[in-house]
């Protein structure tokens, strides 16, 4: 997943020893933080992951460890029992002792519960609630003990309710989560407090004194005296910034814009792997958009090498959303290959004739279309202009109406666009039924395929892996033909980061590299 180039650098895990604390590390980031509840959000949660902890997390191998729990539970442990008839499960979490919310009150089984019984609320706005309706009851023996009874097989527990974050009972009990103060300046038990939050600028966190977890050496974590998230969605700003060392960090930084980046003094690029994809999605609602043969004839008149080589040969061509890393990547899912010529023969035969203008037309429907990606976003906005070039040459007509923020948001999950170019990240367990399933809380298209969501269901609700495969390989051949969705790329993450920031691992999955914090050291 790694794309080589002599001039960057990987980086590697390395032991703290007796390391002095201080340094304050300002991140620039390429959207608008909506809200710090990282069941809110619609964006990545990576000022969240630094202030809110759940109980495990994936780290930078993308394998799920024990953060607030003792344990990742397993069938081997017998963290995860199947009922006899095979249709449930139960799953034990026991909590760390010792471990104190912000304000200093102890962290219990009674927080992991309301955790549950808040996010499933259908009072509570949530950008999913993935994993809170397959739980049918949870019980609490004790402080430090969590039992988890689920109503069906889910092996994607791993990647939804728990993992993202536990929420303080004795401060949200009663109260409305959506208008909540929590959802700007939550307390948390993660290494970093919030200490403001500025809404379309800023967030600044403070070291956590009374956090939980030491060093190996025994130091007391964590090493930053702070950790401040500027949002900068324009890159061409944001690079600006780095230059000038207002900000000393991107985790996201434009393929176009690495060389840009090398020659800043102090400064170094890491390449991290990402479970992450460019994709154009449709929307349905567009009469000719639902006509598969217009999709197909998009399919086939891009051309990724164009996109690839246009973004400095980072990314590679990909033709399934699950990424080659997953062992249940199917290497045989068809793909349509760029062939302008068929392309322009397919609209031909299903009688889309261009006009005096060269764009086609059919029962008074234009195929004239608003494309949209994340404005300021420099790689996005790049291959939308290939795209846009390379669909004129079939005879569609692509215009750019970009959002930024919030309103690229909205867009995005309100189906306000044509098309749409962007990206996806996963867990280190993915639940691909968000995206194209009937009704999923990320599609946005109007997009329902019952045999895909079969499929889907058949992938995320059995633990056996060799049953999850085949089904992957069935939801991969649905996409692959009815084509709701193009993937183009699968991403790499360039991370623009201080020489002197030790201790750093990128995080491959959608926790974010501000997942594990707590241990990062300036030199």
């Amino acid at each position: 997943m790694l794309a080589g180039t002599a001039a960057l650098t990987t980086m590697r895990a390395l032991p703290a020893w007796a390391q002095a604390k201080g340094g304050t590390l300002t991140v620039g980031l390429t959207y608008e933080i909506d809200t710090m509840n990282p069941y809110s959000t619609g964006f990545l949660g990576d000022a969240q992951a630094a202030v809110i902890e759940g109980l495990i997390a994936p780290d930078g191998e993308a394998k799920y460890v024990p953060v607030l729990a003792t344990e990742v539970p397993a069938i081997e442990n017998g963290g995860i029992v199947v009922s006899d008839d095979g249709k449930t499960m139960q799953i034990t979490y026991k909590l760390r002792e010792g471990v104190k919310w912000h304000d200093g009150t102890p962290f219990t089984s009674a927080d992991v519960k309301y955790t549950w019984e808040a996010v499933k609320d259908p009072a509570f706005i949530a950008e999913s609630k993935d994993g809170s309706s397959e739980v049918e009851g949870i019980d609490t023996p004790d402080e430090l003990t969590v039992i988890v009874n689920y109503n069906t097989i889910l092996p994607t527990f791993a990647a939804t309710l728990f993992t993202f974050g536990i929420m303080p009972k004795h401060l949200l009990e009663g109260t409305d989560l959506n208008t909540s103060t929590y959802n700007e300046t939550p307390v948390g038990t993660g290494p970093f407090k919030v200490n403001e939050f500025v809404r379309g600028q800023y967030v600044e966190t403070v070291r956590n004194d009374d956090y939980w977890k030491t060093a190996e050496n025994g130091d007391k974590l964590p090493y930053l005296d702070s950790i401040i998230f500027k949002m900068i969605p324009d890159t061409n700003t944001l690079i600006t910034q780095l230059k000038s060392g207002e900000v000393n960090m991107v985790v996201s930084t434009p393929y176009s814009q690495a060389s840009q980046v090398q020659g800043i003094e102090g400064i170094e690029i890491i390449q991290g792997p990402q479970l992450s994809w460019q994709h154009l999605d449709f929307n349905f609602k567009r009469p000719s958009l639902a006509d598969l043969n217009v999709r197909k004839a998009i399919a086939m008149g891009i051309d990724r090498n164009v996109i690839i080589k246009a973004q400095g040969g980072f990314p590679k061509a990909i033709k399934s959303p699950v990424v080659p890393v997953f062992d249940f990547y199917d290497d045989s899912t068809p793909v349509l290959a760029f062939d302008v010529a068929a392309a322009n023969a397919m609209l031909d035969e299903a009688g889309y004739v261009a006009g005096g203008d060269g764009i086609r037309e059919k029962d008074g429907e234009r195929l004239s279309y608003a494309f949209m990606v994340q404005a300021g976003r420099a790689d996005d906005e790049l291959a939308q202009q290939v795209i846009i070039a390379q669909l004129k040459a079939i005879g569609i007509e692509a215009t750019a109406n970009n959002q930024t923020g919030v309103a690229y948001r909205e867009a995005r999950y309100n189906g306000g666009y044509d098309l749409i170019y962007g990206r996806w990240i996963t867990s280190a367990n993915p639940v691909y039924h968000d995206f194209w399933g009937t009704g999923g809380a990320n599609n946005g298209q109007s997009y329902s395929n019952p045999d895909l969501d079969a499929a889907m269901a058949e992938f995320e609700s059995t633990l056996d892996p060799a049953e999850r495969k085949v089904a992957a390989s069935k939801f991969q051949a649905i996409l692959a033909e009815d084509l709701p969705t193009i993937s183009l790329v699968n991403n790499v993450a360039l991370i623009a980061k201080p020489v002197a920031l030790k201790n750093f691992i990128p995080n491959p999955t959608n926790m974010t590299n501000f997942v594990d914090t707590a241990a990062w050291y300036v030199e």
